[in-house]
């Protein structure tokens, strides 16, 4: 027998729970414990990320979650605010998908300071679901506080007919509150009265006890106070952390039952997760259509209008990538984004003209979803869609700002209001902010605690952890300064976790069937949303389209608009690329309001490149980054005089002419291992991911794979197909260093050539 914490609030309990998922699973095994559940406060942001990482490290994840529970969910009025704690745990997946409508629900109708359901709601949807009496704010517990035994039996047998017998539960908890002492002895004496079996829960809100001070920081940051202010909200007790098995025996003695009864209630919930299925919507077709037929047949007439001359390259690659389409259960999925983007373009909004791995299939090119040739511009269609890595294409499309939400309005309308919502993000407490936040709650003033957040560096991805090596300065003061050290502490334990939630800014979900079926839903400013970001909406097979609101495209357009008042009447696609006066321009660095180079350290590089065409400018957006600003040096001086490009073996100069020597593009990647090692496309795109994502162990395994090849994987190595293993000297070439101490990546280094 063991003990499972059944009632646990994680960082998704936001500004309120502090146990950090990525940590909870090691702190479980430490503890001996097998199993856990979720029960974060009236949501579901969290459970798939918790399940996760319980199934990485071994431990059986159950899902609830601690609901807000009223006598009428659809009164909203000030006095009636109240509302009361109950928590739900999923025996099955039917109890999930009741839970997701509940918690929907519970924002979408019952919001009214809390996402809210009421019993009349919860008897029509409590199939599969175990329940249990919570806190000392659930109702039964409220009850047994206010001396009403016989009512909190009354409620006790009733909760028990809803559920079943088996499925509702009497919990105890003791945190050294004293009106946990006080009702401890009424709810055993109801247990013995009832039969209805008691279950000891901790009600964990941060993982060891030395954490209690920075989740009291949380509540202070949610309620707006500061850590000495009398009034304020706050647990009074430092009890409510992730207690081991003896732990709780000792706090309930001679109850050792309702401690074990907390792994029997764990196993008996089984929920897992479907990874691998992939739910797309239908796309309505004419009768006598299938979605195949359809597709051919808009991609036939646009191959024949992209290139009227019957090219035969172009029509190998358009049935390839039909093949793999078809193959990969997408057909659908290019129907569905081919005929926003026509509803949007038949309407006069304006759409741009594809971003990224998308502009590299031929079938979006001939289907007008994008307007750039992927075989003039050398794209890899494997980047896009990988026949050998199953997971959901992604074309994000620009729109019009202004006019952006009457495209999603036509999908809605289209595929049904209730299959169509936005999706949620994440703010999080990030390393400046963080240090403010916690500043404000512990009384600093403003002054200090801005002197200190201005220390930590704003690079890309900065940590406190980071800023702390980084910054001799921020350093020293937290050695040396009692109240630093207090504060950047604080802040680490609390740095990361998610502060609030909002609305992406273009993130839309199209499901099937309701999308309540598939996630749980919430409302944003009275935008509903999904309650799982992006990155898990992916995850789970489901269709997310981005909508982004280009602010370009409305400017864009209402030039042209200006123009056509004047007696000039063109089109968007008309606009040519090869104009050498706008290339003059933008050499001077007048790129004021030109999307992408108007920021003043792009504005240096572009006057000390002089682009001269289109691929120039490509380069230069793609080269200004993080990674590969250490090329622009070598680049710009290869421009000025390509008779000075050194390529390690003559196999890397078709690939890498184009970019002077420097390896830019992604694509330049895979075709280097594909021509030099003999790698798949597909698996050419695998290197790719794995480069991206800064994989080292994939990498070195590639890296041995791409010299000296590997059957096992099918890749002959370069060695094997006569590229040298040793690299001659380069000849002497001059160089520039291109981030020296103190620059970042707004402002370019003086030392740039001239």
């Amino acid at each position: 027998m063991a003990f499972a914490h059944l009632h646990l609030h994680t960082e998704y309990s936001l500004l309120d729970g502090a146990c950090r998922i990525k940590e909870l699973p090691g702190r479980l095994k430490a503890l001996g414990m097998d199993a856990c559940a979720i029960t974060d406060h009236g949501v579901l942001y969290g459970v798939i990320d918790f399940y996760q990482a319980c199934k990485a490290e071994g431990i059986h994840p159950v899902i609830g979650c601690e609901v807000y529970i009223c006598s009428n969910m659809h009164e909203k009025l000030y006095a009636k605010r109240e509302y009361s704690h109950m928590i739900l745990l999923c025996e099955n997946e039917t109890g999930y998908k009741n839970l997701m409508y509940l918690d929907s629900m519970a924002f979408t109708d019952g919001f009214y300071y809390k996402p809210r359901i009421d019993y009349e709601l919860l008897k029509q949807h409590h199939e599969g679901l175990i329940c249990m009496t919570a806190c000392l704010s659930g109702d039964f517990n409220k009850l047994l506080l206010d001396g009403r035994i016989a009512e909190a039996e009354k409620y006790a047998r009733e909760m028990e007919a809803l559920f079943g017998k088996g499925n509702f539960f009497l919990e105890i908890q003791d945190h050294g509150i004293a009106e946990e002492k006080r009702i401890i002895p009424r709810i055993i004496d109801m247990s013995e009265r009832t039969g209805i079996p008691l279950v000891a829960t901790n009600d964990c809100h941060f993982l060891t006890r030395e954490d209690a001070e920075a989740q009291d920081i949380l509540l202070c940051i949610q309620t707006g106070k500061t850590v000495d202010e009398p009034d304020r909200m706050r647990m009074g007790s430092d009890q409510l952390y992730v207690k081991s098995e003896q732990e709780m025996l000792s706090l309930f003695p001679g109850h050792e039952d309702a401690i074990y009864r907390t792994e029997e209630i764990a196993k008996r919930c089984q929920v897992d997760f479907d990874f691998k299925t992939v739910h797309l919507p239908h796309f309505p077709v004419p009768e006598g259509e299938t979605s195949e037929t359809l597709l051919r047949k808009l991609v036939e007439k646009g191959l024949a209008e992209r290139y009227p001359a019957d090219d035969q390259v172009a029509r190998e690659r358009m049935e390839y990538e039909l093949g793999v389409i078809t193959q990969m259960g997408y057909v659908d999925y290019f129907l569905i984004v081919w005929d926003f983007v026509k509803f949007a373009k038949d309407n006069g909004i304006m759409v741009g003209p594809g971003r990224g791995s998308g502009a590299a299939s031929i079938v979006a090119y001939c289907l007008n979803i994008t307007q750039l040739d992927p075989i003039q511009y050398n794209l890899t269609f494997e980047r896009f869609l990988n026949p050998e890595r199953v997971s959901m294409p992604d074309i994000d499309m620009d729109f019009c700002y202004e006019r952006r939400q009457e495209v999603i309005n036509y999908v809605a309308r289209k595929y049904g209001q209730d299959h169509v919502c936005q999706i949620i993000t994440f703010g999080t407490m990030a390393a400046r902010g963080v240090i403010r936040d916690v500043g404000r709650v512990l009384g600093y003033t403003y002054g200090e605690t801005d002197q200190i957040a201005k220390l930590v560096p704003t690079d890309l991805g900065m940590t406190l952890e980071k800023a702390l090596k980084i910054s001799t300065e921020l350093r020293e003061k937290a050695e040396g300064d009692p109240r630093v050290k207090r504060l950047i502490d604080l802040s680490l334990k609390l740095e990361g976790m998610p502060r609030h939630a909002s609305t992406h800014a273009a993130g839309v979900l199209i499901t099937g069937e309701p999308a309540v079926n598939f996630v749980p839903l919430q409302t944003n400013d009275d935008v509903i949303t999904t309650q799982f970001p992006m990155g898990i909406i992916e995850k789970l097979g489901l269709l997310k389209m981005d909508f982004l609101g280009l602010r370009t495209l409305t400017v864009i357009r209402d030039t042209l608009d200006l123009m056509r008042s004047q007696g000039t009447d063109m089109k968007p696609e008309e606009i040519p690329l090869h104009d050498p006066e706008i290339y003059a321009m933008i050499s001077r660095g007048d790129t004021d309001g030109v999307f992408q180079l108007e920021g003043g350290g792009m504005r240096t590089f572009l006057t000390n490149m002089q682009p001269a065409n289109f691929e120039d400018i490509i380069a230069a957006i793609s080269l200004y980054r993080p990674g590969p600003m250490e090329s622009i040096p070598r680049y710009i001086a290869g421009k000025r005089d390509p008779n000075s490009v050194h390529y390690e073996t003559p196999e890397l100069k078709p690939i890498l002419d184009v970019t002077y020597g420097c390896m830019v593009y992604q694509e330049q990647v895979m075709q280097i291992v594909r021509d030099l090692a003999g790698y798949s496309y597909g698996r050419s795109d695998l290197v790719r991911r794995a480069m991206a994502k800064k994989k080292h162990d994939v990498m070195a395994k590639e890296r041995k794979n791409f010299v000296y090849g590997s059957p096992e994987e099918n890749v002959p190595g370069a060695v094997n197909r006569g590229t040298p293993s040793t690299r001659p000297t380069p000849p002497a070439t001059p160089w520039w260093p291109c981030r020296p101490p103190g620059s970042n990546i707004t402002t370019p280094p003086s030392s740039w050539p001239p």
